[in-house]
């Protein structure tokens, strides 16, 4: 089993920055695909950014350039800083993990249904 814990969430200006951290335990190791998701209510789950065992990284079109997705695989724990918020970026932000992804981590059509653990989740607002 695999426990995620997402803190760093807030409120913000346009324009401000954030930083979100995912705090794994339990039997996760480096090996793990993990990613950023967010949603809004009546929305699907997007995805963010997603980070494999060697540091690659991918992101979604709407947050590259203004957001970077990193692990400390020492620690177990991911981070998400944000930068230039927007107001569009308003949601609950949600970290995932899973290890079957883990030469898969960058498939294009990566979906939410393909991880296996969640975090709770942590809400961001980004107020004009």
């Amino acid at each position: 089993q695999v426990q995620l814990v997402e803190s760093g969430g807030g409120s913000v200006q346009v324009g401000g920055s954030l930083t979100l951290s995912c705090a794994a335990s339990g039997s996760i190791d480096s090996t793990y695909c993990m990613g950023w998701f967010r949603q809004v209510p009546g929305s699907e789950r997007e995805g963010v950014a997603t980070i494999d065992r060697y540091a690659t990284t991918t992101y979604g079109d709407s947050v590259k350039g203004r957001f970077t997705i990193s692990r400390d695989s020492a620690k177990n724990i991911m981070y998400l800083q944000m930068n230039s918020l927007k107001p569009e970026d308003t949601g609950m932000y949600y970290c995932a993990a899973e290890k079957r992804l883990s030469y898969y981590c960058h498939s294009p059509g990566l979906r939410d249904s393909d991880f296996g653990y969640w975090g709770q989740g942590t809400q961001v607002t980004v107020s004009s």
